[in-house]
């Protein structure tokens, strides 16, 4: 089975990941995981930062031309910004001594993991929470899934993502999303990414793109932040991946795991999701259909998972993403050290991260996928994973 790791602080020289579980003979190369790594960093209410970080991750293990050998993949991702910060870096992190007169930040903002972090592991400076917790570390999340990526993508999986709000400019219901994303459907959910980039918010429509960014306008000129909802497709997926048969096997868990561990992220539905609960079961369930050869849906509400397994129908889960927590004009919060209440302090960040968010989104429901798809066929090697797929159905 595949299984990422990730290691590294945002300002440190870079972020290191290895991958297992990755079968031989899979093609992958430095190229495609940079593609989606260089998507990671587009969108507008960027910071500042993404203009001089120009992620490329270089793998060096487990590959050998061209193809992985069934070994762990070791990566490394360079922090183009430490050539700014790396004066300040070796006193604030040294990782032998610790410096005189290096200044402790002990300011923890409300919503992020700096006071929580600083409690459990009896810190008394915030900033090694700061440093790892930081979404930084998406970068080598993104690079690492990018591998089950190609692996999906060789079986004909597709993984695409959109946004559908931010703030209060979206979409009115889950059909109009529908109405957009589903002729785009027969092109594989790489279409729906593709479309989507073009937009700077990644969003498919071009009414809503303009609304979005000028709530963005908005809130940056009122030194807030602002969050939203994504949707994630995924097409070619085959019937029957995940179980019913124990709670930890379900396909629909797992997904909202992998969402829900991801920075930032505060919700997650798949298929109607939430709306279903106010509506009527003949507006929720999806009509079983035969065509003379194989069942399917009449609709696809439910998302393309029923009873925790995968129906055949494209998968669409949406996530939401709380407003970053570092903002121009701040929030009041508490001196861990003075234990008098004062403001926080900026720092350098997004003012919405949402577009970007997508991507992370998109790569890190890969894994999930190719686990389950790994559980029903899998193999030491793609050759005979693939023998297994064509005698599916059969």
């Amino acid at each position: 089975m595949i299984r990422y790791l990730t290691a590294g602080e945002s300002h440190g020289p870079g972020l290191t990941g290895i991958v297992e579980g990755v079968p031989a003979g899979l093609s992958i190369t430095e190229d495609y995981i940079a593609e989606h790594l260089a998507r990671r960093q587009k969108g507008y209410g960027r910071g500042g930062r993404m203009a001089w970080e120009k992620d490329r991750a270089i793998i060096n293990s487990g590959v050998r031309f061209g193809k992985t050998m069934g070994g762990p993949i070791a990566m490394f991702l360079e922090n183009r910004a430490f050539e700014k910060d790396k004066a300040n870096w070796p006193l604030v992190m040294n990782k032998e001594t610790e410096a005189e007169g290096i200044e402790k930040i002990t300011l923890p903002r409300p919503g992020h993991a700096d006071l929580v972090g600083a409690q459990k592991y009896r810190f008394d400076d915030i900033r090694p929470v700061i440093e790892r917790s930081s979404a930084r570390e998406t970068g080598m999340r993104v690079a690492c899934c990018s591998v089950a990526r190609a692996f999906l993508k060789h079986f004909g999986i597709e993984i695409g993502g959109h946004v559908i709000r931010i703030g209060s400019a979206g979409y009115g219901s889950w059909e109009d999303a529908r109405s957009i994303t589903d002729p785009m459907l027969n092109n594989g959910a790489e279409s729906i990414y593709k479309t989507a980039d073009t937009s700077e918010v990644r969003c498919l429509d071009e009414n809503l793109s303009e609304a979005m960014v000028d709530e963005i306008k908005k809130y940056r000129k009122a030194g807030s932040s602002l969050g939203g909802v994504y949707e994630i497709i995924i097409t070619g997926v085959p019937v029957g991946l995940g179980s019913y048969t124990h709670w930890d096997q379900k396909l629909d868990g797992k997904i909202a795991q992998a969402i829900l561990g991801t920075q930032a992220m505060k919700g997650v539905e798949i298929g109607y999701g939430f709306e279903a609960a106010a509506r009527p079961g003949h507006e929720v369930h999806d009509e079983i259909t035969h065509d003379g050869t194989t069942f399917g849906r009449g609709t696809n509400r439910a998302g393309g998972i029923e009873g925790g397994m995968s129906t055949g129908q494209p998968i669409i889960v949406r996530g939401a993403m709380k407003p970053i927590p570092t903002m121009l004009n701040p929030l009041g919060t508490v001196d861990m050290h003075s234990l008098e209440p004062q403001d926080t302090r900026y720092e350098r960040s997004d003012v919405c991260a949402l577009p970007r968010a997508v991507v992370v989104a998109e790569s890190v429901l890969a894994p999930v996928i190719a686990n389950a798809f790994l559980e029903k066929f899998g193999g030491d090697s793609m050759a005979e994973i693939e023998e297994r797929y064509q005698n599916f159905g059969k």
